[in-house]
């Protein structure tokens, strides 16, 4: 018998199609009239557009969210906050600008909406990455907790199916890790099996056919499983060394993931076979740490360290800052496996234990 403690997120949640419509009504729930509307560059269109959807409960845009959250972006998005008086942050877009939302949240304890148009998961945690003189530092406190998220599919539609299958991909490792996290209980358990399930299911049908609603509507679904996982459980070594890799070398965020994924899956799956059971049940596969290498080609998405511009030095390097570091992982962390996985992982040669 397994003994746990769980808690349930939160955060109100609206699944579905055309479910932005719900926003204003959303904002009386919350008794707030002065929302701030957040994105990214590439994005801003669609802040704008959904903005004009409030009438005069929209009092400004601030569109450069940026990945990783840097600390001088949050200090420039600030003083956007404090001119328009804002008593609302609605996000629009993936982890960027759901990282930006949740930095002015724990400075302002301000209520967050957010629209999710990608994979992330973060919205329904209460985890915030900020980075800072080139290193990224988490913490997990209940003010950036968003206290409403709305899942429209619609706002998924026009994610590039490459960027769909990375973002897809990035979710499932936080389904991954829960399976064999520290802290892990049964009703996570069965959500991150459904939810590995759903994505591997679905993202190689938003390759095959974009336009198909269906295999859009399954990836957000499994995604917000997989939000739930990354919210209920600790990380291990997978999210610890994309990190490093995201806060002290500049890799891209979803692509990072993806490439690491399957190495940290093979490296852990020794000492947690319980949770490789559930992979192999997810992913139709004996051995889930090849299946998730094989994912990401099925998805065309980029499998080295080498291919993001990554140099092997600086692959090593991280491998050994994240040594470093001690914190819980399944499998204790070894200098030598560590170096041989990230050598893998650079050269882009399918996982090994």
């Amino acid at each position: 018998m397994q003994s746990f403690i769980y808690k349930s997120a939160p955060t109100r949640v609206i699944f579905g199609s055309g479910t932005v419509s719900q926003l204003a009504a959303e904002m009386e729930l919350l008794s707030v009239r002065r929302a701030l509307f957040l994105s990214t560059p590439e994005q801003a269109g669609d802040a704008e557009a959904i903005a004009a959807t409030v009438g005069d409960r929209d009092i400004g845009i601030y569109s450069n969210a940026t990945m990783h959250t840097p600390v001088e972006v949050t200090d420039d998005a600030m003083t956007t906050v404090t001119a328009c008086n804002a008593d609302v942050v609605v996000a629009i877009g993936g982890g960027s600008t759901i990282g930006l939302s949740k930095a002015i949240a724990l400075r302002t304890d301000l209520p967050q909406i957010v629209l999710p148009t990608s994979y992330a998961g973060s919205e329904m945690t209460a985890i915030i990455g900020q980075t800072e003189g080139g290193r990224k530092t988490t913490q997990t406190t209940p003010r950036v907790q968003p206290e409403v998220v709305i899942y429209d599919v619609d706002l998924t539609m026009s994610l590039p199916p490459a960027m769909a299958g990375t973002s897809g991909i990035n979710a499932i490792a936080h389904a991954v890790e829960a399976l064999y996290a520290q802290d892990r209980n049964p009703v996570i358990s069965l959500m991150a099996e459904e939810a590995v399930r759903a994505l591997a299911e679905a993202l190689p049908r938003i390759v095959a056919d974009p336009g198909a609603v269906d295999p859009r509507g399954g990836a957000l679904y499994g995604a917000w499983l997989c939000g739930m996982c990354l919210g209920s459980t600790g990380a291990a070594l997978h999210h610890k060394i994309c990190h490093v890799l995201g806060g002290s070398f500049g890799m891209p965020h979803a692509e990072t993931h993806t490439v690491m994924l399957p190495h940290v899956t093979a490296y852990n799956a020794p000492a947690a076979p319980e949770a490789m059971a559930s992979l192999s049940r997810a992913l139709g596969s004996p051995d889930p740490a090849r299946a998730l290498f094989d994912l990401a080609g099925a998805v065309g998405a980029r499998r080295s360290l080498r291919e993001l511009g990554l140099t092997l030095d600086a692959a090593v390097e991280a491998g050994r800052l994240t040594f470093e570091n001690a914190y819980w992982n399944p499998r204790p962390l070894d200098a030598e496996a560590l170096e041989s996985m990230m050598r893998r992982a650079w050269a882009g040669e399918p996982p090994k234990p």
